[in-house]
This record gives C-alpha cells, sequence and structure tokens, in this order.
C-alpha cells in the first residue's frame, strides 16, 4: 500500500469529480496506460479506478468517479464527503488493459470510459504513432476532460454527443481502420458489444465497467491448500473460494468481487483452476471473487 493526501478535488463534468492524489512520501510507484488502482476510502470500502493522470508525473495520480445513483457506497462517499486535504491508502497499480506496441490505434471512449484511454492516447501521441479517439457521451457537458482533450489533441479527437449527434458508426470506422492498427475501447456494454461485433477480435482490446453475463457448470466442492499457511481450507459448493479462504481467517484482499478488478489475485501453484473471471487469468493465476477450481484439490501459495 501506498499512503496519499489528496491534492485536489474538483469537477469536471456533470456528475464527475477529478481526484488527484499527492504520495505523503514522495514519489509514487510507476505505472504505465491502463493501469488502474484501488481506494481505501474511509468509510471501509475499497474501490478501483483507473488512472487517468501522466505516468511520468511520479508525485501524483489521478483518477476519475462518476457518480452512480445506484452506488454500493463508493461513488456517493467520494462525491459526498471526500475532501481535499484527507490520507488514503491505495494500491500499487495494476494494469490488465495494456497499451501494446503497434503502428496505430483507434481509441473508443464512452463517458468515464475515457479514463484508462486518456494516458493511452497521451503516450501513443508522445511517441509520433498516429492515434485518434472517438469519444462519446449523452452530451459535452457529461463528457470528463473535453477541455484537456480539445485544447491538447484537437484534430485527433471526434467528440460525439449521442442526444443531438446519435451514435457513431462503428462499422464504418472498421472499414476505414489501418490494416494494422489497434483498437481500445472502454465505455457502457452496449458501446463495448457493439465494438465486438464491429472490429476484428485479434485488433480489438476492451475493458469492461462490468463482467458479461455467462453461464457456468454447476459448482462442486473443493479443497484449497495454502502452502504458505499450512493449512487446507474446505470451500462448499454454494459459497466462492474468496469467502472460505476470508472465514477460515487466511485475509486475501479484494475490491469488485466480480472478476474485474484483480486485486484478489493468488497464484496456483497445482491443481486445475476453473477460471470465470473476465480479465483472462492465465493458468498459474486465480481471482478467488469468481473463480474455482476443476479439481478436487487447488494448492495456493497462500
Amino acid at each position: 500500500m501506498q499512503q496519499t493526501t489528496i491534492d485536489r478535488i474538483e469537477p469536471v463534468a456533470d456528475g464527475v469529480v477529478s481526484v488527484v492524489l499527492r504520495g505523503s512520501a514522495g514519489a509514487l510507484a510507476p505505472w504505465e496506460p491502463g493501469a488502474h488502482i484501488d481506494l481505501n476510502l474511509p468509510n471501509w470500502l475499497t474501490r478501483q479506478y483507473s488512472l487517468c493522470g501522466d505516468p511520468a508525473d511520479r508525485e501524483r495520480y489521478r483518477v476519475a468517479v462518476r457518480y452512480d445513483p445506484l452506488s454500493r457506497g463508493g461513488s456517493e462517499y467520494i462525491h459526498r464527503f471526500l475532501r481535499q486535504g484527507r490520507t488514503l491508502d491505495v494500491s500499487l497499480p495494476r494494469n490488465h488493459f495494456p497499451l501494446l506496441p503497434a503502428p496505430g490505434y483507434l481509441f473508443v471512449a464512452g463517458g468515464i470510459g475515457i479514463t484508462p484511454l486518456l494516458p493511452m492516447l497521451r503516450a501513443a501521441t508522445d511517441a509520433g504513432v498516429p492515434a485518434s479517439l472517438v469519444y462519446v457521451g449523452q452530451s459535452l457537458a457529461s463528457m470528463p476532460f473535453v477541455d484537456e482533450l480539445r485544447s491538447r489533441f484537437a484534430d485527433r479527437v471526434r467528440l460525439v454527443a449521442t442526444r443531438s449527434d446519435g451514435r457513431p458508426d462503428l462499422a464504418a470506422l472498421a472499414s476505414t481502420l489501418d490494416p494494422a492498427a489497434l483498437v481500445y475501447c472502454c465505455g457502457p456494454a452496449p458501446m463495448l458489444d457493439a465494438a465486438e461485433a464491429a472490429f476484428p477480435a485479434d485488433r480489438l482490446h476492451v475493458e469492461r465497467f462490468r463482467p458479461v453475463a455467462r453461464s457456468f457448470p454447476a459448482s462442486t466442492p473443493f479443497e484449497a491448500v495454502c502452502a504458505r499457511s499450512e493449512r487446507t481450507v474446505p470451500v462448499g459448493a454454494d459459497e466462492s473460494l474468496l469467502n472460505a479462504l476470508n472465514h477460515a481467517g487466511l485475509r486475501v484482499p479484494s475490491g469488485c468481487r466480480e472478476g474485474v478488478c484483480g486485486s484478489c489475485e493468488l497464484t496456483v501453484l497445482d491443481g486445475e483452476p476453473d477460471h470465470r473471471d473476465d480479465i483472462g487469468a492465465p493458468e498459474d493465476r486465480i481471482y478467488p471473487c469468481v473463480s474455482r477450481a476443476a479439481s478436487d484439490r487447488l494448492v495456493l501459495d497462500l
């Protein structure tokens, strides 16, 4: 964990605030475009937000938070109670949405989905790589960082306010895309579904706010062997691996509990994981909030 102090908190769009965090003990951990951090909030909640500042700035992190009327307590607390000068513990950056090398990029953002893509656009532009952004929202007033994008990137950015302009034609964009360019998309589920229908799968990278609804085989009991703790924890068919470990006193940090954020990642030493996350865990990793074992026994580095 890193201790930070809120340097600034200010509105950047209707219902969206920017939170700038300064390292309390000097330089913060480095990060790359696409990374996110966990904020440990004073109301005992942990929430994940994409870093949307400048990776070259080692003194400050910036995140943006949209107020969600159906909030589970995270965005509501940040908007109503968080103030400049407050100290917050934040995690080291994690990146499940990295910007891969390419001769060109198309970025497609929807609303608050601009946050991971803004540093990507900056990185591509600074490297002299052709890149453009299609940024979609209900209205310009609801879209964070519009002025920053206009002033810095000018004709690289196309702003689409759907209330007046309608939705962009992603199929038309795909037809004019450089054959070697990569597409990065972040936004609400309907936009991501449309992007997956329009762009070739091998060139499209998406980050979702919520997991895709999928069906899995019926859950079965298994044993979690915790190698470092020398404990064996039974996991029932009706409980998650994360809950079983926590109830046994083996505390595992967690955030989304939906297989999206990656904060509960564990290393698998033996056994066959049943991956149910939306991150794409390798075989030697597991996200126990949603994933289970396909074998009777799973050995964890815990």
